[in-house]
């Protein structure tokens, strides 16, 4: 048995070094095509560079407008963070605690939502701001707060399932002790709950971080004006002309552009990420 368990062992380890070199190799390469001159990536693209060649960042950042479309894209996320903490923290925690008429229909409404992609809904987002952007004094198409509140929107049932089932897991003794020291629900809910729901909060903000700043199809139908668009984009465009003007490392640059903020973000939440999706899911 303990030989058995052993290989077992090995094996599971063998896995993971493989899924995790499938995931590292890549990205170093990346990394490593960004940074080279174009004779050198002809030449070997598995190569070493022989210097590190920052030009091609110069050229992806103002030459290929990557620093707009590095700015709109932060923008539109941080709006959209913002208005979906401001909107799913108080939901999540009046349908964790609170008992009311309606409940279970509202917490399976907002499970349906779990199941609708936003890949199918996008043309008609797109043909509903077009008829309304007709009828009132306000281009609704072209608009970054318009596009931040639809990722919202759209990442409301995920956020909300995640926190509802992590205020579910929080003992009521601390509720109890706020109320008798004579806090109200909007205070315990600011000054103990969300505080201790921190891991979940920050599990949210990672994973809708990555959704937001990563799409691509609602942001090349709604956002047509070249100087607002997102990053995602951005990068296509800059893959087209790369390939036109065989500039394969400006192309890389604009990718380690795109990537570097995930990772940063990712590697200073790590530790709280795995506590909020430990906790956040082991409810229904």
């Amino acid at each position: 048995m303990k030989k058995k368990s052993k290989l077992f062992n090995i094996f599971i380890y063998l896995c993971l070094v493989i899924f995790a070199l499938s995931i590292l190799v890549p990205v170093f390469w990346v990394f490593m095509a960004s940074i080279k001159t174009n004779p050198e990536f002809y030449g070997n693209p598995w190569a070493l560079p022989m210097s590190f060649y920052l030009n091609n960042f110069k050229d992806a950042w103002a030459a290929a407008n990557m620093g707009d479309y590095f700015l709109n894209s932060l923008i539109v996320t941080a709006i959209a963070l913002a208005l979906l903490l401001l909107i799913s923290l108080p939901f999540s925690y009046i349908l964790a605690r609170m008992q009311f008429k309606g409940r279970r229909f509202v917490t399976s409404y907002i499970k349906a939502g779990l199941f609708i992609n936003l890949s199918y809904i996008v043309i008609p987002i797109f043909l509903m701001l077009r008829d309304v952007s007709k009828s009132i004094p306000l281009a609704l198409l072209n608009n970054r707060f318009v596009l931040a509140l639809i990722y919202a929107s759209t990442a409301v049932p995920f956020t909300v399932y995640l926190l509802t089932n992590f205020f579910s897991s929080i003992s009521k003794s601390y509720e109890e002790a706020a109320y008798i020291d004579g806090a109200g629900y909007y205070r315990t809910m600011m000054d103990i709950m969300i505080p201790m729901a921190r891991p979940a909060v920050i599990t949210v903000i990672l994973f809708n971080f990555l959704s937001f700043w990563n799409e691509y199809i609602l942001a090349l139908t709604l956002m047509t004006d070249p100087s607002k668009r997102t990053l995602p984009v951005g990068l296509i465009n800059l893959q087209q002309a790369a390939r036109g003007a065989a500039n394969y490392g400006r192309l890389y640059a604009g990718l380690v552009i795109v990537m570097i903020p995930t990772l940063i973000i990712y590697i200073l939440v790590q530790k709280q990420l795995t506590e909020g999706m430990m906790v956040g899911g082991d409810k229904g």
